[in-house]
């Protein structure tokens, strides 16, 4: 049976610009392209991720307002009713001088104000969070591309596995027809007395083998073009039919940059690099922030006020110009002992800083170690290649030797079925190296964010 291609190593750099493809325009074959094309506008991942990052382009924006003054308005009413009491001298006395009875029982008052704030110093507090955050944006663009690198990721090894499987049926379907003509022949031996019916039966069971062999692979390919399908976010209803591109020995053999160049290049492009150096930064700017608890803070503060009530002599404009009030204060906070809040908040920042230098050379680390392997992957994919040309070369010239002895009867059952099977497997072994070596320099052109494309 046909051996699956090895789970690729997933990386981290490679940026698409975004094309849109709608519904409507869902193409009848799918290329490489059009899948990463596709997947870069549907995938549901990607979606998030974008909504995330929209999100955290909404606090940068806010952490910047918060420069700016604060500015409130109030506007309140009240409504008053006071059971009738009767009107004794002191009333009538306020009546007179005032011209406001005692008796009145309803009552109307209203209140305005307009008050405004602004912190002038808080230790640099305000502008190290509006540094943070634009960080934190950066990182959040960084993890977006970090998921289309994982998705393409997928997709080229989807698509390959495809590309795979159509092949290991094809070389499934010659064999199963050689088979049906090794039976045929067999049968005509057999009857001829040259064949025995031990002979015979071996060849029927290999046939049945064949043919299980290739509903086998028959069921991988259509296992492959489910999980694509799945990738692009496609429905139950809908089919994929991948383009099936001529894939010679250029494109398996094709010459690699060396690991170190690989790896320098990837270290400028890769967005996992990329989120740990920000990260750095942001850590960084954390431990300023939590510095501004030791600093005194300073606001300014403002307000314009006034009112009216219906019981007061002269009419509400007039009453509102009398208690017009105005006010303006500086506010001084100076910190004295906070129970060591200031103090850990510092001394956490700092274990975060030197945290994300940690993870910023493992980051490294790993990145020199999937280079490497899968480098040595293509290298050991192009050699294998090569050698397994040439063993089907040796392996079928003995087969085709064998196989006309057979149909002489100068060969017999064991030997025919031996070489068969050792050309099936020289035939698998060049598929094999085939599409490991295009699928894991396909993924090393990804770290050196070189198109991918077949």
């Amino acid at each position: 049976s046909m051996t699956p291609l090895g789970n690729p190593v997933v990386p981290d750099c490679f940026f698409l610009t975004a094309l849109t493809i709608s519904a409507q325009e869902k193409p009848q074959t799918w290329s490489l392209e059009d899948c990463l094309q596709y997947a870069y506008q549907q995938n549901i991942e990607l979606k998030q991720s974008r909504l995330s990052l929209e999100s955290s382009r909404i606090d940068t924006k806010n952490a910047k307002a918060k420069l700016f003054p604060s500015l409130t308005a109030g506007i309140s009413y009240q409504y008053n009713n006071t059971p009738f009491q009767e009107t004794n001298n002191s009333d009538l006395d306020n009546y007179i001088i005032t011209g406001n009875s005692g008796s009145d029982k309803n009552q109307f008052s209203g209140s305005y104000n307009l008050r405004g704030s602004l912190t002038l110093f808080n230790g640099g507090k305000q502008l190290n969070q509006i540094k943070t955050q634009k960080i934190n944006e950066q990182m959040q663009s960084a993890s977006l591309e970090e998921t289309f690198d994982n998705i393409e990721s997928a997709i080229i090894s989807g698509y390959l596995q495809i590309l795979y499987a159509q092949e290991a049926v094809l070389i499934n379907q010659n064999t199963v027809e050689v088979s049906k003509a090794q039976c045929e022949r067999g049968e005509k031996l057999k009857n001829a007395g040259t064949l025995s019916e031990s002979d015979y039966a071996q060849l029927v069971s290999q046939y049945s083998s064949d043919k299980y062999q290739l509903v086998v692979s028959q069921n991988t390919l259509a296992q492959n073009q489910l999980t694509l399908k799945q990738l692009l976010e496609l429905g139950i209803e809908e089919s994929i039919n991948i383009a099936t591109p001529e894939l010679d020995d250029t494109d398996v053999l094709t010459p690699l940059a060396t690991q170190n160049e690989i790896y320098q290049t990837a270290l400028a492009c890769m967005p996992g690099i990329k989120y740990s150096e920000l990260n750095i930064a942001a850590s960084k700017l954390d431990i300023k922030s939590a510095k501004a608890g030791y600093y005194p803070s300073l606001s300014l503060s403002a307000g314009v006020s006034t009112g009216h009530l219906s019981t007061s002599n002269g009419n509400t404009g007039s009453q509102m110009k009398n208690k017009l009030s105005e006010s303006i204060g500086l506010s001084l906070s100076i910190p004295i002992y906070s129970n060591r809040d200031t103090r850990s908040a510092v001394s956490k920042a700092r274990i975060a800083a030197t945290t994300a230098e940690l993870d910023l050379q493992n980051v490294k680390k790993n990145l020199l170690s999937d280079i490497e392997n899968l480098y040595l992957e293509v290298k050991a994919a192009q050699e294998q290649y090569v050698s397994a040309q040439e063993e089907v070369k040796a392996t079928r010239a003995s087969y085709n030797l064998i196989q006309e002895k057979f149909n002489r009867g100068m060969a017999n059952t064991l030997e025919l079925l031996t070489e068969k099977n050792n050309l099936l497997i020289a035939e698998q072994k060049v598929l094999q190296a085939k599409y490991m070596a295009i699928l894991n320099r396909l993924l090393l052109n990804v770290y050196q964010n070189k198109p991918v494309s077949l």
